[in-house]
């Protein structure tokens, strides 16, 4: 699909998913297209497999997408939907020097840190120190669990905290990935087959427990309860 001219990235990309999955007849596929994010996480998002209590967000109200356009494809699921174009002139960032982060999401910086530490192993230090705007002795404390927040650290996504956006991420991580040599499209289709494996395993695991307890002999109880 052919990004529209100055369309703007989605600011909360999987509450935007989770709002169009609750309030759409839109396709997985096109709701995919339209975040950025994989099939596999949007029916993981509908299945509530990941996000969940994740309050959506109106992508209309946010002048993100028309409600026209929303129509659209909703009549047509082979169609893509389009970005409101942004006639704002673009945000110029700074080059160098450390990421401004607001006080209120500095704390998440420990959370952040160790999911990448934990799924991202290739990100090098000086690239999280980048990301995420830290110091490599935090991270190296983190590493080490010496960190004064080890025992409380919940790992989440840099992106959902909002310390940095998706397509950061991935450009980062895409970035290591050849600096270690690896092909970046093959590691992401690894990662995508295992992600469909674990949530189909998740779902007969599920759909095992839900035979054995149609399955179950309740009338001991009721009988026991009528007495």
């Amino acid at each position: 699909m052919a990004k529209v001219a100055n369309a703007p990235e989605l600011l909360m990309p999987k509450a935007s998913a989770v709002w169009l999955i609750d309030n759409t007849v839109l396709t997985f596929s096109q709701i995919a297209n339209f975040t950025g994010l994989t099939e596999i996480e949007i029916e993981a998002l509908a299945n509530e497999d990941i996000g969940k209590g994740l309050v959506g967000r109106n992508p209309v109200e946010h002048k993100e997408i028309t409600k026209e356009e929303l129509d659209r494809c909703q009549a047509d699921p082979t169609s893509h939907l389009q970005r409101c174009k942004n006639h704002l002139p673009q945000v110029k960032m700074r080059s160098k020097g450390p990421r401004y982060t607001p006080v209120s999401k500095r704390a998440d910086k420990p959370n952040a840190i160790a999911f990448i530490l934990k799924n991202y192993p290739d990100i090098s230090d000086a690239q999280i120190v980048k990301l995420v705007g830290t110091t490599k002795p935090t991270i190296a404390a983190i590493r080490d669990r010496s960190h004064t927040s080890s025992s409380s650290l919940q790992p989440r996504h840099p992106a959902d905290l909002g310390l940095c956006s998706y397509t950061e991420f991935e450009a980062t991580y895409e970035k290591a990935l050849r600096a270690a040599g690896k092909d970046p499209e093959k590691i992401k289709a690894q990662k995508d087959a295992s992600q469909a494996k674990a949530f189909e395993e998740e779902n007969e695991r599920n759909k095992s427990e839900q035979n054995n307890m149609a399955g179950f002999d309740f009338s001991n109880f009721l009988s026991g309860s009528s007495n």
